[in-house]
């Protein structure tokens, strides 16, 4: 019965819930992107550069002859699937960066409009009465050397 208490103290955590909610919205995301890199960013690509992006390179020791054209790209090297996912990636990345930084923004932010006013730093902790006596000493020290 420990195991599953354990468990459940585990998976109603706010970070373990927070981090499902995360991987089913960034899976829906993903598909946005795919999108947007395919019908915008390779075009862009590939009429500035004047090359198609979707492209393929045919291995030389295959007899394509007489092949439909799914079997000549599953018998291909496809760069060009492999560049989109690169792209694919790095929006991905640079996006999901701007993200965590706004919610960490508004994390701070929240923190202080709680208590009503920013933090003020902490007061320097009053030295111990060694230390007072210590210094005392210290001071007397460099008056008898004068």
């Amino acid at each position: 019965m420990g195991l599953m208490k354990e468990f459940k103290e585990f998976a109603l955590k706010g970070s373990v819930v927070d981090m499902a909610i995360g991987v089913i919205i960034g899976a829906a995301f993903k598909d946005i992107v795919t999108s947007f890199t395919d019908n915008f960013i390779t075009p862009l690509i590939s009429s500035i550069g004047g090359t198609d992006i979707a492209g393929s390179i045919r291995l030389p020791w295959v007899d394509y002859s007489g092949l439909t054209l799914e079997e000549i790209q599953s018998l291909s090297l496809n760069y060009g699937a492999f560049i989109s996912a690169i792209i694919n990636f790095l929006i991905m990345a640079i996006i999901l960066f701007i993200m965590l930084k706004g919610i960490n923004a508004l994390k701070n932010g929240v923190g202080k409009i709680k208590k009503g006013k920013e933090e003020e730093p902490a007061p320097a902790p009053e030295p111990s009465d060694e230390v007072k006596l210590l210094t005392e000493i210290k001071d007397l020290l460099k008056e008898q050397k004068k």
